[in-house]
């Protein structure tokens, strides 16, 4: 057999050795997996959509990467929270840091949420904007909410009024 010919082999046997694996990797990332890692460190599963095609996560840094299926809007109470396609960011246990792909309507502006930290013994969830923070109650985020389909992020200004009109299908957690 020439090298090219075993070289072949090898790099043959080693797809369908790999096979298995790549899909039950990919399987462990599909819809909700990404959901079910936050309670493992102190964080409600609610504070992701639904909507998750695929996530990485380094155990060693906490350092993670979601990939959901499209941008969205999600209503918890009266706050409109609008999730860009990729959400990435440092878990720790009861927290998130240099967290990037979640904003929040804030009056008529739209502020990016830089952390987010779970006060278990006050029943919030604390948000951080830079410097300003913001406390809601834990219990908003015990569901994994569905993810409203946004007409794009040119009508995030105006989504609240949108939405009144119903022009924007915007799910409710």
């Amino acid at each position: 057999m020439t090298p090219l010919a075993r070289l072949l082999v090898a790099a043959a046997a080693f797809v369908v050795a790999a096979a298995p694996l790549a899909s039950a990797a990919t399987g462990a990332q599909q819809n909700g997996a990404a959901n079910d890692l936050l309670p493992k460190y102190g964080l409600p599963k609610g504070l992701i959509p639904h909507s998750v095609a695929s996530y990485t996560f380094d155990e060693a840094t906490g350092d993670f990467e979601i990939h959901l299926a499209g941008t969205c809007y999600v209503w918890f109470g009266s706050r409109l929270v609008y999730y860009e396609k990729t959400v990435s960011g440092r878990l720790d246990y009861g927290t998130i840091t240099n967290l990037s792909g979640i904003q929040a309507k804030k009056l008529f502006l739209w502020v990016s949420v830089s952390g987010i930290v779970a006060h278990p013994d006050k029943g919030t969830i604390e948000f951080q904007v830079g410097f300003i923070s913001e406390e809601l109650p834990a219990s908003q985020f015990d569901k994994v909410p569905l993810c409203g389909a946004g007409a794009g992020a040119q009508l995030r200004g105006a989504a609240g009024v949108i939405r009144e009109l119903g022009l924007l299908p915007v799910a409710e957690a």
